[in-house]
């Protein structure tokens, strides 16, 4: 109901403007055509509709862009403002007693108008491009946007690619913001279209990971699409972690590289790696795991074999048992970044 009433005062102030423009001196007093009356009254009502419509259309709005707007009318009025006190005096001057001069009325007519709608679409167009660092102060209090979580988290190449990034945040474990940095999504890109084959099945990959995280409702993923001046002429994992730094967000990443890297420039990182081996079930030596041997290993007389979460397992006289399913006594662990490694000995039947 409230929409319905703010539409008929809008349409009926339309209809009030209209009327005021062709009553106005500039179409009284001048001799204009007889059909441009009714083609400003017209051409106002159906701006009116027009813009109605448009609200009918959309919805949902996105209150960070209606903000952008908002203040950005306003400083383009005040400066509209502040520009005319320096022209007016500048402008053709109309001379109350004498003739009308139809050029003048125009020009001071048309002039603030212009001014006008310039400085109004540079103000908001600035405020919408840098909307994610806007910030209106009021003392002792701060509107900025809110965002999910304490920190965003910035996504890597590796990571979308990885595509485990999707089950987990589906898990609802991580609930903050998702970054995915518009250098990143070229990269992507280009991976995707790629002349060899597996680099263009890895991209195309990341890019239905990336559609199935937008696709979610739970998920806020957003495409950050600014450089910082600091980036120009740096290689990607630098941009990165600089992004983070000016986000005071932390890296996703699978890369070993990026992850010390980042940790150089102490900036947090999540790395895959690390949390699916905390996942993994813990072998204490002494313990017995059963395991099917399918490789020889390095040294003589070793087997290699693989648990279901892909667990690397070194069996001490299994090489002569490859193919079967055998029982080993863990005698060692070996916990790395890439992965976890299970040292044990063959036990007979």
């Amino acid at each position: 109901m409230p929409l319905i009433v703010l539409r008929v005062a809008f349409v009926l102030v339309a209809i009030g403007i209209a009327t005021l423009l062709v009553t106005s001196q500039g179409f009284v007093e001048l001799d204009n055509p007889s059909w441009l009356p009714w083609a400003v009254f017209l051409g106002t009502l159906g701006m009116a509709a027009g813009t109605i419509a448009l609200d009918v259309l959309i919805p949902r709005k996105p209150i960070e862009i209606i903000s952008a707007v908002y203040f950005g009318l306003l400083v383009g009025v005040f400066l509209t403002y502040v520009v005319m006190l320096v022209l007016t005096p500048l402008l053709p001057a109309i001379d109350p007693k004498g003739p009308p001069n139809p050029w003048a009325i125009r020009l001071r007519t048309a002039t603030p108008l212009l001014v006008g709608m310039v400085l109004c679409y540079l103000c908001i167009s600035i405020l919408v491009q840098t909307k994610d660092d806007f910030r209106f102060i009021i003392p002792y209090v701060e509107f900025a946007k809110e965002v999910k979580g304490l920190r965003p988290y910035i996504l890597d190449t590796s990571v979308v690619i990885d595509g485990r990034i999707a089950d987990l945040v589906e898990t609802n474990v991580l609930d903050n913001q998702l970054i995915m940095p518009r250098f990143i999504l070229s990269e992507l890109q280009a991976i995707a279209d790629s002349s060899d084959k597996l680099r263009r099945a890895r991209g195309r990959r990341g890019l239905d990971i990336l559609n199935r995280l937008r696709n979610n409702p739970h998920v806020d993923l957003k495409i950050y699409d600014r450089e910082l001046p600091e980036m120009d002429g740096q290689p990607v994992d630098m941009k990165l972690v600089l992004l983070a730094k000016h986000l005071e967000g932390k890296i996703v990443t699978g890369d070993y590289n990026l992850n010390k890297v980042a940790k150089l420039h102490n900036v947090p990182v999540i790395n895959l790696n690390d949390i699916a081996n905390a996942l993994k079930p813990v072998f204490l030596p002494g313990e017995t795991v059963s395991v099917r041997i399918i490789k020889p290993g390095e040294e003589a007389g070793q087997g290699v074999g693989y648990l279901d979460d892909g667990t690397m397992i070194v069996v001490e006289g299994g090489r002569e048992h490859i193919g079967q399913e055998v029982r080993i006594h863990v005698t060692s662990v070996l916990q790395t970044s890439a992965g976890r490694m299970v040292f044990g000995r063959y036990l007979a039947s």
